[in-house]
C-alpha cells in the first residue's frame, strides 16, 4: 500500500544499515570538490549514529570531483571515465575516513580496486567482522567494475553484509509524486512498493539497483542527509522519509 503525507506510524528497528551517499553531498555550498564545514559535521552525525549501537557501512559516489557520464559525452571511453570515477570514490572514502578519525572514531576504507597503500582490499568476512568489532565501514570503488553505478555497488554490499536496509542520502526528505522544487504540489510518499516505484520512474536509485533490492527483499529508506540530526533520527527508525519495500 502507498502513502502520502508525514502521519505513518510504523516503526523499523536497523541492527545494522548500509548508508549511500553522493559525492556531491559532500560539497556543501561549494561548486565542486569537499566543503570542510560539511564533511566535519557528516563525520559527527556518523559517529553518533555508530555510538547508538548501530553497525554502519557506507557506500560513497564521487560526482563531486568527477563526473564519469560526463567526460564520456564529451568523447572519452566509457571504461575509462567510469574507473576515473571508482577513483573519485577512493578519494572521497579517504577524506570521509580522516574527517571521522580526526573526532576519535575508528574507520576503515574498503576499496573494491586493490590499491593497498590506502585502502584494505574488499574481502567480506573481513568486512563483517569490521562491522562487528564496531567500527565503521566506507565502501570505496563502487563495484570494482564498469558499468555499474555507486547505487548499485550499495545495494549488492548491503546484500553481502546482511544489513537490515539501505538508507540513501539525499537534499530532499524522500520521495515525491513529482519534483518538490518544480511543483508546489507534489507530496511525499511515506511508503512505496518496488514495483510502484520503477513503473513510475520515481527515480529513488537507478533500475539494477533498485531491482537488486526488490530481488533479494531489502527495503531503501530515503531521506534527507542534508538537515542535522535526520540521519539518526532516521536509521533509528523514526518515520521520516519515504521507505521504499516490496508488498
Amino acid at each position: 500500500m502507498t502513502t502520502t503525507g508525514s502521519d505513518s506510524t510504523q516503526q523499523r528497528p536497523y541492527k545494522r544499515v548500509l548508508l549511500k551517499l553522493s559525492g556531491e553531498v559532500l560539497m556543501g555550498d561549494t561548486p565542486f570538490g569537499i566543503d570542510t564545514h560539511t564533511i566535519k559535521r557528516l563525520a559527527a552525525e556518523l559517529i553518533e549514529v555508530q555510538r547508538s549501537g548501530i553497525e554502519l557501512a557506507i557506500v560513497i559516489g564521487g560526482g563531486n570531483i568527477f563526473r564519469g557520464m560526463g567526460s564520456m559525452a564529451a568523447g572519452m571511453d566509457r571504461t575509462s571515465a567510469d574507473y576515473m570515477g571508482m577513483l573519485a570514490t577512493v578519494m572521497n572514502a579517504i577524506a570521509l575516513q580522516d574527517a571521522i578519525e580526526q573526532q576519535g572514531a575508528t574507520v576503515r576504507v574498503i576499496s573494491a580496486l586493490y590499491i593497498k597503500e590506502v585502502a584494505e582490499p574488499y574481502i567480506r568476512r573481513r568486512a563483517v567482522r569490521h562491522l562487528e568489532k564496531g567500527r565503521i565501514l566506507i565502501f570505496g570503488a563502487g563495484t570494482g567494475n564498469p558499468y555499474f553505478t555507486t547505487d548499485t555497488a550499495a545495494s549488492l554490499r548491503a546484500m553481502e553484509i546482511q544489513a537490515d536496509a539501505v538508507f540513501k542520502g539525499t537534499k530532499v526528505d524522500g520521495v515525491y509524486t513529482a519534483d518538490p522544487v518544480k511543483d508546489p504540489t507534489a507530496t511525499r510518499y511515506d511508503t512505496l512498493t518496488f514495483t510502484e516505484a520503477l513503473n513510475r520512474r520515481l527515480g529513488v536509485m537507478d533500475a539494477t539497483a533498485m531491482s537488486l533490492c526488490r530481488d533479494n527483499q531489502m527495503p531503501i529508506v530515503v531521506f534527507d542527509v542534508t538537515t542535522p540530526g535526520q540521519m539518526l533520527r532516521a536509521v533509528s527508525g523514526e518515520n521520516i522519509g519515504t521507505l521504499v519495500k516490496e508488498g
